[in-house]
């Protein structure tokens, strides 16, 4: 190794995971965060890779894209899954964790880590020499931000994300819930609040016509994500649209009825002292007091106190493809890179993914080395693959799909057999890959699935 450090701007999942990529490979790394010396509008702790938006990971089943996206990264001796897998929580297939006890984690692991500095301060610009590592997240200083889009030479793109609101368990009542997971998946791991079709009808209308937080001169032409609308925005486009999205009754069954409910509302567990649950899907746009009158309406929450309510705050993100390499260094500066959903990429598994590439690929250009670009067949490569080749007049940053990796060079129609040969291609080709690499690189370990 030379004596260059990696120099990581950020301290959120993504800054954390390249961090100790970084370092697991022998490489100095300086790992800044702003915080405490300055907050965010949706930070409540200091600790790195603190979830504000979900504490949820999406799903752990290998039948899914997020799945085999978390396998690809435990194999790569991930620190966002390594702690997730120690802080989880109940939720049926998917991957929660405990939020303090995740971020926690993290920065305990973090500070544990011989050649980690990590350094409480604002970087105001990018650093002139590299290797560098911008993970500044969704919410970059205006400092950082504008150095950004000076470097970038374009407008920043932006769209805006929504936080659910978080209610205290003991508030609920237990007798109108029932648990269960859908399907069967997970056994009791949701509080699930049913409503009828006339309950629902009355929550309907009162939804659509709430009184919205004040629009801040910064939130001007909101454009939301699509896969994380406010539930009023869904609302809005017709009475069906929930009940074939977050209130959902498919694969439910209230064991007091024996019947699937009209809608129902799906609480799931926070923390893994269960004293807080999060309402899944109800990210919203709403004022606080017409939050807390309307969501009493539903069945089970008459009487929440809700620690946290909804609100809105700034996405920002670069026009990647234009921008970015598969190996997430910028094209014109090839010392620095980006990571995180700064770097274009959607959802807190999708930001650790990118940090991982983006630290190994840090690590291997102080070791003298050439980046690596992982096969577009792996889930980690077709999302490096996305974020550099797409559209550049219309991008927008994407989850982790199956649709991201190339076709099965034999077609197969039955869409469980595809998926399974879909992974089976992935983790096969990752181990491949990685074994011949040099032994400062990347390295795989045998899954245990």
């Amino acid at each position: 190794m030379s004596d260059s450090r990696v120099v990581i701007v950020g301290g959120g999942l993504a800054g954390s995971e390249a961090a100790w990529q970084a370092a697991r490979r022998g490489a100095s790394v300086d790992l800044y965060e702003m915080r405490p010396a300055r907050s965010t509008p949706v930070h409540k702790t200091t600790d790195l890779a603190e979830l504000v938006c979900s504490n949820s990971l999406k799903s752990n089943l290998m039948d899914t894209a997020s799945g085999l996206l978390k396998e690809e990264m435990r194999r790569l001796d991930s620190l966002i899954i390594r702690v997730a897998d120690r802080a989880k929580v109940p939720a049926g297939g998917a991957l929660a964790v405990d939020r303090e006890g995740f971020a926690r984690g993290v920065t305990e692991a973090i500070a544990a880590q011989p050649g980690i500095r990590l350094i409480r301060e604002e970087i105001t610009s990018i650093p002139a020499g590299g290797p560098c590592i911008l993970a500044t997240g969704p919410l970059a200083s205006e400092a950082i931000a504008a150095s950004i889009a000076t470097f970038t030479g374009k407008d920043y793109l932006y769209f805006f994300d929504a936080i659910s609101p978080i209610i205290e368990a003991d508030t609920i009542d237990r007798e109108k819930v029932f648990g269960a997971s859908r399907y069967g998946k997970g056994g009791d791991d949701y509080l699930n609040c049913p409503l009828t079709a006339a309950e629902y009808d009355r929550f309907y209308q009162e939804l659509i016509n709430a009184a919205e937080a004040p629009t801040h001169e910064f939130e001007r032409g909101i454009a939301y994500f699509e896969g994380c609308l406010p539930i009023e925005e869904m609302a809005r486009r017709g009475r069906e649209t929930l009940l074939f999205g977050p209130m959902k009754p498919v694969g439910l069954v209230d064991p007091r009825t024996g019947r699937q409910p009209f809608a129902v509302v799906q609480l799931r567990q926070d923390t893994l002292a269960a004293d807080f649950y999060s309402m899944v899907g109800f990210q919203n746009h709403l004022k606080f007091g017409e939050q807390a009158r309307i969501f009493r309406m539903i069945p089970g929450l008459e009487r929440a106190e809700f620690p946290r309510l909804g609100q809105v705050h700034r996405n920002s993100y670069i026009n990647a493809p234009a921008i970015l390499l598969p190996t997430f260094q910028a094209r014109r500066r090839r010392d620095l890179f980006f990571a995180g959903q700064i770097s274009g990429v959607e959802g807190y598994l999708e930001s650790a993914a990118s940090g991982l590439i983006a630290g190994i690929n840090a690590a291997c250009l102080v070791d003298g080395g050439q980046p690596i670009i992982f096969p577009a067949t792996t889930a980690l490569g077709a999302l490096a693959h996305y974020v550099s080749s797409s559209d550049t007049t219309n991008y927008q940053p994407t989850n982790i799909a199956f649709g991201l990796l190339p076709p099965l060079q034999r077609p197969i129609r039955d869409k469980r057999q595809k998926k399974a040969a879909l992974v089976e291609r992935s983790l096969r080709d990752l181990e491949s890959f990685t074994a011949r690499l040099p032994a400062s690189g990347a390295t795989v370990s045998p899954g245990r699935r």
